[in-house]
């Protein structure tokens, strides 16, 4: 899997991804650790380097839209059967505290 996308100058040595936007979270996630690994390993040229960081940032932003749409339908699912705040255990994230 490659790495950075085309979407700047200065890219044309690196491969075509897909659009963020058009990833699965667990895609997203797996190429932004990808991406991470390689920023930490170093060695890698002064614009390849920017792209990863931009790639990983356009990857992360994904990852969090994915989250929060998942957090939307929980608690809209939560809503809709009574338990909106709480979990299994009975007690959880949006718990009303005034209740």
């Amino acid at each position: 899997m490659s790495l950075v996308s085309d979407t700047s100058p200065a890219r044309s040595d690196l491969p075509d991804l897909p659009d963020p936007a058009s990833l699965s979270y667990e895609q997203a996630r797996d190429e932004l650790l990808l991406v991470v690994q390689r920023l930490e390993a170093g060695g890698e040229a002064l614009e390849t380097s920017l792209a990863l960081w931009e790639r990983g940032e356009a990857l992360a932003a994904r990852c969090q839209e994915w989250l929060d749409g998942a957090r939307e339908r929980l608690a809209a699912a939560q809503a809709s059967d009574g338990t909106a705040g709480t979990t299994a255990a009975g007690g959880g994230f949006g718990e009303d505290v005034d209740a």
